[in-house]
């Protein structure tokens, strides 16, 4: 039997190795080479133009400096540098695979095409794979508005992987979904990203630089954000303003947002924004509006609030969230009504679930604010409930320096102490059951089982 399962594992490789080509990117190569390890390509771009369904590009470490030239495609006041439109299919992905053990660092700082909005990589293909680049320096050239240059753009590409992508120190929003279902952005890291250029309302605001932008539209649906985290973002760690589908954010952190990095206070600061549609005019809302699901995550110390429903025309399930020292920990504000009279009013929100959650020290003072008790599900927190109170000895740490550890090996947050509650604490087996593996008699509040 043994001898059989080595032969079938065998013959599986062999046909992978006939049908599958592997491609190498190196910051020492030329596009004139025919890209293998020893004779790799320069650009990203040129393995894109010849891999087939099933293909892998290696790229190897170093920096890798962009050019202006290097603009593979312009649409509207978009300049699209990298831009992967070639698909893989469900059995056959494509892979642009940083080379095991190194680390490729695409450095835009010298790509300023006046006039236009800069994605660093934009992405229509589908069935792809991008794990382990890091996108450094991305720039702003339009002034007059809030504009957004992008470090990774979805826009249409639906099944795609996002994986150990790193994103930080330039004036673009981290990642960007705007089309496309089913995608994936896991273990990513967006931070220190502000947009000092724009001069929108009088001043170097940093509007719309959020972490992660998730705006799917009509049919996108299915997409998921797990394990990432958002810090010093000059607008909000995570932003659903223009959602028109339900996504799933789960063990993801958002802290300092609303700041840029020397800590100068910036533009909005919430850290999960989970909804809301920015003013639009009644006819273009979506017909069914939908409801985001946060669980497991962490908001600590965000400028506005830790989690914010944002105006949102409908309530949002939030399961097991931690919020520490935020202005507010949870803000569940919505619009009044889905109607022409009402859909730009303020009110308190409605339809939310909220269970199994922790607030802890908001600056403000409020746990959580802007809320109909009685059109809402807001039962097993920390908050709202006479039978639990928490103070700081209820955590192993409160040091918030553990945030930005290094990730594991495999690209996993760290395991940290901070809001993790003691042995003992009244936050353990405090839970209700909501449909996730717990130990215990019953699940414990926050984010950390």
């Amino acid at each position: 039997m043994y001898r059989k399962v080595i032969l079938f594992f065998l013959l599986n490789c062999s046909a992978v190795l006939l049908f599958a080509n592997t491609y190498f990117v190196s910051p020492t190569g030329s596009d004139n080479n025919p890209g293998t390890k020893t004779q790799p390509f320069a650009s990203i771009q040129k393995a894109q133009s010849i891999v087939a369904a099933g293909d892998t590009v290696f790229i190897r470490g170093g920096t890798y400096q962009m050019q202006e030239s290097q603009i593979s495609s312009r649409s509207r006041i978009q300049a699209y540098v990298v831009h992967l439109d070639k698909s893989g299919t469900k059995e056959k992905r494509v892979y642009y695979w940083a080379y095991p053990g190194e680390q490729p660092v695409f450095d835009f700082s010298l790509v300023k095409p006046a006039g236009y909005r800069v994605h660093a990589f934009e992405v229509t293909g589908s069935w792809l794979h991008l794990k382990g680049l890091e996108v450094i320096g991305v720039q702003v050239t339009i002034t007059d508005v809030n504009t957004q240059s992008i470090c990774f753009s979805n826009d249409g590409g639906s099944n795609n992987i996002y994986e150990q992508l790193s994103m930080h120190d330039g004036q673009g929003i981290g990642f960007f979904l705007t089309a496309g279902s089913n995608n994936l952005v896991l273990n990513c890291d967006a931070y220190r990203n502000y947009d000092y250029t724009s001069k929108a309302g009088g001043g170097r605001n940093g509007g719309n630089v959020d972490g992660f932008g998730n705006h799917p539209s009509k049919g996108s649906v299915g997409n998921i954000f797990r394990g990432c985290r958002a810090w010093l973002n000059s607008d909000d760690g995570y932003d659903c303003i223009s959602a028109w589908e339900a996504t799933v954010f789960e063990n993801c952190w958002a802290f300092n947002n609303g700041y840029s990095a020397d800590g100068v206070s910036r533009a909005d600061g919430n850290g999960f924004k989970a909804g809301g549609y920015g003013g639009r005019a009644f006819g273009g809302l979506p017909d069914s509006i939908p409801k985001n699901t946060i669980r497991f995550c962490l908001a600590v110390m965000n400028k506005a609030n830790g989690f914010y429903s944002n105006h949102h025309l409908a309530g949002s399930k939030w399961y097991n969230n931690t919020a520490y020292a935020n202005g507010v920990n949870f803000n569940l504000l919505n619009r009044k009504a889905k109607t022409e009279a009402d859909y730009l009013t303020d009110g308190p929100g409605y339809d939310h679930v909220l269970r199994n959650n922790v607030s802890l020290s908001p600056r403000s003072g409020t746990d959580i604010n802007n809320y109909d008790a009685e059109r809402c599900t807001i039962d097993h927190n920390s908050f709202l409930n006479k039978e639990i109170i928490i103070s700081a000895d209820d955590f192993l740490s409160l040091d918030t320096a553990q945030l930005m550890a290094p990730r594991g090996a495999d690209g996993n947050l760290p395991r940290i102490d901070f809001m993790r509650p003691k042995p003992g604490s009244k936050l353990i087996d405090s839970g209700i059951n909501v449909g996730f593996p717990y130990a215990g008699k019953a699940p414990d509040l926050g984010c950390f089982e």
